[in-house]
């Protein structure tokens, strides 16, 4: 066995990285006991997550038996240097990104994956964020750290050095090890495919089954996918022409009505009424109220003042949100695109110029067209996809900044939501008789929940919590519309109030339906006050929906329904992409799709319950489909108007 010593570095690693990975699974386990202990066999989180580990820290393993094997004695000073630093590094990362995870649980109901690395592009607001909210994590955080950097310089030889070893005994060795380390990161000698993450699900709990992973794997995962956007062969392969006949099965437009070949789903949507003058559109958008805090639809009575609005147009009740991020309901609200495993539109690369938007097709209609917004416009590429789809005018910080009008409060987000309507009832104000789109996207009713004292009467004794953030972005709903009410512009606006997302998207099953419901009312003129939209709806939706309004035709590529033309009996449906689970639901039913797995469907109560039926064959390929087309059309370059 003494001969054998060389290997001691990569034994050694290998046995660290299983006990940081151990102990933190083991701390998550008793963090989220609760939940987990509901699903059956949940101690296989365990085995498998041993087994997970093994072939992370076998693949890291590689490179440093090769070293140690086939560089010569005279050079073992570099390899030992090279085995510190390179076992270190990793230990460090992999601890680092373990010891970020509760915190990220607790927020995104998964391990943390590609919203971990968005999140690094942006320091200066999530590091505002961070240091507000999340102090004591980061103050343990960094003092763990700090004695692992300490152990590094004093532990570092006696644990990562290797020795000197007979050349030819090394070589002889070198077999057994390698056979060792792919047989510990393949896992198997008889699957044709490495394992991978699916491998990890065992139960209808999303994260339950990502407890068994480790989150320097759900990092680097998400890393290496970053190269595949845009790929849905993750959920089965179909025919494109079969993929475009079936998502035009749930559209209103006809078969006669499309009018390109090579843009498959352009067609002409009527006006339900024709205006000679057409009206302005805003649509405010709004960051993270989720049904659940909305008072008129039966959530906590944070919303007055949009329950009041409520009466005044056209309510939604049964809306579902596309995603779980700012972007995946920009992408539906203001493009009408498909959800897909893939990131939003918004941030891609191929949908940076010539991508359908709202503004696009109003801009050449004689709009003019605007997105405002109180924190930084860079933030999530927002600007880079508004500047090149149609948005003239880009009002963010900066122009909040340099105008020299007092606001109320600016804080780790940027200007707060009062303050943004303030500055757009000012814009709008100045448009005179030139129509107009905006997009408003508010600030507020996010982490670390910071807004103007004195503006509302506290719904939680601390000041900074979700609930009061709520009751402050609804506050300024109403002194928007307050104002709004007094100007010319508002007699010819429909105007929208519509979230994003949740602001939690959490739940015991594989999606967490419930978490998806999210509020829309529309008003303006031809709008029937006191209506509500009760037929369960999608996100998508809602741009035709708003485009009937505005007394104009317009062609558009957009496969979501007109809701004030859909017939009474076609059932409703909705889609949500909960990470890399698409979920497409018709009525009580939902199709579930899962990386590498075959589709599961499964009949909902109360949107809190899934009961597992029989998989309708025709359900899933309409499923899988939609998350096909929207590959397809994004990669072809389909999702857009004519040229003019």
């Amino acid at each position: 066995m003494k001969k054998l010593s060389f290997l001691k570095p990569i034994f050694n690693f290998i046995a660290i990285g299983l006990l940081i990975t151990t102990l933190s699974r083991i701390f998550l386990f008793f963090i989220f006991k609760d939940r987990v202990l509901e699903t059956p066999n949940f101690w296989y989180i365990f085995p498998i997550g041993l087994r997970m580990d093994l072939i992370l820290l076998c693949y890291l393993s590689f490179l440093p038996a090769l070293l140690i094997t086939f560089l010569p004695n005279k050079a073992l000073k570099f390899t030992n240097n090279f085995l510190v630093i390179y076992s270190f590094l990793f230990l460090f990362l992999i601890l680092f990104v373990e010891l970020a995870s509760p915190d990220f649980v607790k927020q995104y109901d998964t391990r943390p994956n590609k919203i971990f690395l968005d999140y690094l592009i942006y320091p200066k607001e999530v590091v505002g964020m961070l240091l507000k909210s999340y102090l004591t994590s980061i103050i343990v955080t960094f003092i763990i750290l700090a004695v692992v950097i300490y152990l590094a310089f004093k532990k570092g030889k006696k644990y990562f050095y290797t020795t000197s070893t007979e050349y030819k005994f090394k070589l002889m060795v070198f077999p057994l090890v390698a056979f060792l380390l792919f047989f510990g990161a393949r896992s198997s000698l008889t699957s044709k495919r490495p394992i991978n993450a699916s491998n990890a699900v065992f139960s209808t709990d999303q994260l339950t089954n990502t407890l068994g992973l480790n989150s320097f794997y759900t990092v680097a995962y998400a890393a290496y996918s970053i190269k595949n956007e845009g790929n849905t062969k993750m959920y089965g392969k179909m025919d494109e022409a079969e993929a475009v006949a079936r998502v035009k099965k749930y559209m209103i437009a006809g078969p006669n009505d499309f009018t390109d070949a090579e843009i498959p789903f352009l067609h002409v949507q009527q006006p339900d009424s024709v205006k000679k003058k057409p009206y302005n559109l805003v649509i405010f958008l709004q960051e993270s109220l989720g049904a659940e805090y909305v008072g008129i639809l039966g959530g906590k009575p944070l919303t007055p003042e949009f329950d009041k609005l409520s009466k005044e147009g056209l309510l939604f009740t049964n809306l579902y949100c596309t995603g779980t991020r700012s972007v995946r309901g920009i992408e539906a609200v203001v493009t009408g695109f498909l959800p897909s495993p893939s990131e939003s539109v918004v941030k891609l690369g191929n949908s940076q110029q010539g991508f359908f938007t709202l503004a696009e097709a109003l801009k050449q209609k004689g709009y003019d067209t605007s997105f405002i917004y109180g924190g930084m416009a860079n933030f999530d590429n927002m600007a880079s996809f508004f500047n090149g789809n149609g948005f003239e005018d880009i009002v963010d910080q900066e122009d909040f900044d340099s105008d020299g009008n007092k606001y109320a409060f600016k804080g780790t987000w940027g200007y707060s939501d009062e303050d943004l309507v303030t500055k757009a009832n000012n814009y709008f104000k100045a448009k005179g008789n030139k129509p107009f789109f905006s997009l408003m996207f508010s600030t507020s009713n996010h982490e670390p929940f910071e807004y103007p004292a004195g503006r509302i009467k506290p719904y939680d004794a601390k000041p900074a919590t979700v609930n009061n953030a709520m009751k402050y972005a609804d506050f300024s709903i109403g002194k928007f519309f307050e104002m709004a009410k007094k100007e010319a512009y508002f007699k010819n606006t429909i105007f929208i109030v519509i979230a994003d997302h949740n602001t939690r998207t959490y739940g015991k099953n594989l999606v967490p339906i419930n978490k998806f419901h999210i509020p829309a009312l529309i008003m303006g003129p031809g709008v029937q006050k006191g209506a509500v939209y009760s037929k369960l709806a999608s996100q998508i939706d809602i741009p035709p929906t708003l485009l009937s309004y505005l007394g104009q035709s317009f062609e558009t590529p957009m496969v979501g329904r007109n809701l004030n033309k859909l017939d009474p009996k076609t059932q409703g449906r909705s889609i949500m992409q909960f990470n890399d689970i698409n979920a497409f639901r018709v009525e009580n039913q939902v199709v579930i799709m899962q990386p590498n797995l075959k589709p599961l469907q499964f009949e909902i109560k109360n949107d809190t319950t899934l009961i597992p039926v029989k998989l309708n064959e025709e359900l899933a390929k309409d499923a899988l489909a939609h998350v096909i087309t929207a590959g397809n059309l994004y990669k072809e370059n389909k999702y857009k108007l004519r040229k003019k």
